[in-house]
């Protein structure tokens, strides 16, 4: 009888579709921050209650995801990759997601709003952050190309190319979250202690999602190397 499962029909086509799968729905939770800080910019508590929501519900389908797979993953595939390694992978993918849920929580747990000195900086920050995590998706849809060619050649060279993009794009991020933070205690004053202490929160937040992003690259870099 044909399963029905639609994680187990995945593996029927290939080990590394679900990944692909959990990584799709990985990035398009990522996507939902930027959005999300534009409703927060413009004061729309409706708005930023939407996103909220559509965050917290593709973060439990990533989460559904990754269970699902854990459960169906075999405990020894044929093929040139570890059991562990791809199980580290998909942990780093789906930390993404977590700290966008976090993103989320605390904006409308503290109702916070943009302070007027952050306004120009916050934005292009999210923005070259869900960067990153659209270069990981990228690196991850290459996984069926890999395993054809066993981690050997051009496809190969093309996507640690690719790796070594994302980790200049979390650099960038870095610095830009390093601006945000010494502007926020440039103007500290005009806050009280505890939005001081959200919004540095919030910033490191917001870059742990390129960190993540760069981990997920890091780790197939692994197993392109082993």
């Amino acid at each position: 009888m044909r399963s029905t499962n639609p994680i187990a029909a995945l593996f029927g086509k290939s080990p590394f579709r679900p990944m692909q799968e959990h990584m799709r729905v990985v990035e398009e939770c990522a996507e939902e921050v930027i959005p999300l800080l534009e409703a927060l910019r413009d004061r729309d508590h409706e708005r930023v209650l939407g996103h909220k929501d559509k965050i917290f519900a593709l973060e439990g389908e990533a989460d559904d995801l990754k269970n699902e797979l854990r459960s169906h993953l075999p405990r020894s595939l044929f093929m040139p990759v570890d059991r562990r390694d791809l199980l580290d992978l998909l942990n780093a993918q789906d930390s993404v997601a977590d700290t966008v849920q976090d993103i989320a929580g605390l904006v409308v747990l503290r109702g916070m709003e943009i302070p007027g000195f952050m306004s120009d900086g916050l934005l292009p920050y999210a923005r070259r952050v869900v960067d990153a995590v659209h270069k990981c998706r990228e690196v991850i849809s290459e996984l069926d190309e890999l395993l054809e060619l066993g981690f050997r050649g051009s496809e190969t060279a093309r996507v640690e190319e690719a790796i070594q993009e994302l980790s200049v794009i979390e650099t960038e991020t870095d610095d830009q979250g390093m601006a945000l933070v010494g502007l926020l205690f440039e103007h500290q004053d005009e806050l009280n202690a505890l939005e001081v202490v959200y919004w540095d929160r919030l910033i490191d937040l917001i870059g742990d999602i390129a960190d993540y992003a760069e981990d997920v690259g890091d780790r197939l870099r692994l197993l392109i190397a082993r």
